[in-house]
């Protein structure tokens, strides 16, 4: 296993390098410079590097493989859907060629949108550009500003989306502007049969993974569940709170209940995580001035004696949850089917 600790700009070019030369790798961020689907899976009550550590070693926290998701070169598709999401608002129409900012477009005419929800100035909103100077590409007070893209550029006073048009400026229903941060928990276990014994896929012969997935209310999709990372929350927390909070409702379970849950969620999530997936989301809310990025780890409960035993029960932002097979067939919102293959990759399961 290769291991290097380098500077973030540097980190997309080696992996791709490294995975074309078939070598396994992982890259930790320095704890003092960044670190840590299109899914409205997180919700905007909360809040691909950040300034903050995930732990005292993110090394010793989240193992990335040489399965990681590459960042792709392709422009943003679902960034440019041509309605907003939850309004009647059309974006300028941004052909591929267009996308980038390095691309003279005089022509260019963005529609101007922020939803009234984040114009109400609710606690995890900014307030609009001239009432405050906020310092991007770097830790404003206790929100991180940073990307996972490296430093993005400003155009009079407004961050610019690091992969480029997107037919909208504002913030549309995103609070931030610039990145906003999320976490996307991928707890598995495998599927087994009356004897504890790992059933097999008929065709593929692989054994079956099975994964928490929340039904949204929002759209009614299967998805990850996954929450927006707070003010100066570590990650790691973000990512043991959503899943508690989403997939266990333990804000309205009883106390000796809540106790139970937090022993075993807290045990898993001290586990070493594979880290899926780090960077910035194709996802319809984006922005010329405001975007999602996320990180996406997989817990596994190996031997199915922890979360595995615990009752799901869905929480304010999902309709319903259940283990749900790993399965390439199984539809899943955005790129989240991207994330579980890459999952049911690194543990040599059926996809």
């Amino acid at each position: 296993m290769v291991q290097y600790r380098l500077r973030p700009d540097l980190i997309g070019r080696l992996r791709v390098t490294l995975t074309l030369l078939g070598l396994p790798y992982t890259f930790c961020t320095s704890a003092v410079g960044p670190a840590v689907s299109c899914s409205l899976s997180h919700p905007l009550t909360r809040t691909s590097h950040t300034t903050r550590p995930i732990s005292t070693s993110c090394c010793n926290h989240f193992v990335t493989s040489v399965w990681t998701m590459p960042s792709s070169a392709a422009p943003h598709v679902q960034s440019r859907c041509p309605v907003y999401p939850g309004s009647k608002i059309k974006r300028f129409p941004v052909p591929d060629d267009k996308v980038h900012w390095s691309q003279d477009w005089p022509q260019y005419n963005p529609v101007s949108y922020t939803d009234p929800a984040v114009l109400r100035k609710p606690a995890w909103a900014d307030p609009d550009i001239g009432s405050f100077s906020p310092q991007f590409n770097t830790v404003d007070g206790a929100v991180d500003r940073t990307s996972f893209d490296g430093n993005y550029k400003t155009e009079k006073g407004k961050p610019l989306n690091p992969h480029g048009r997107t037919g909208l400026t504002g913030r549309g229903l995103l609070g931030r502007w610039g990145p906003n941060h999320a976490a996307d928990p991928i707890v598995s276990r495998w599927k087994v049969d009356a004897q504890r014994a790992k059933m097999h896929h008929s065709v593929s012969k692989l054994p079956i993974l099975q994964f928490v997935s929340i039904k949204r209310r929002d759209c009614g999709e299967w998805a990850i569940p996954g929450g927006m990372v707070d003010p100066g929350e570590h990650v790691s927390l973000t990512l043991q709170r959503e899943f508690s909070e989403e997939a266990l409702n333990s804000l309205a379970v009883p106390p000796s209940e809540r106790a139970k849950i937090h022993e075993r969620i807290t045990k898993l999530f001290k586990s070493t995580g594979f880290q899926v997936f780090k960077g910035y989301v194709d996802d319809p809310r984006n922005t010329d001035n405001a975007w999602m990025e996320t990180v996406a780890v997989n817990y596994h409960d190996e031997s199915g004696d922890s979360v595995s035993e615990l009752p799901l029960q869905a929480g304010d932002d999902a309709g319903q949850v259940q283990w749900v097979d790993v399965d390439s067939s199984f539809p899943l919102y955005a790129s989240h089917s991207d994330f579980l293959k890459l999952v049911a990759k690194e543990r040599k399961a059926h996809w």
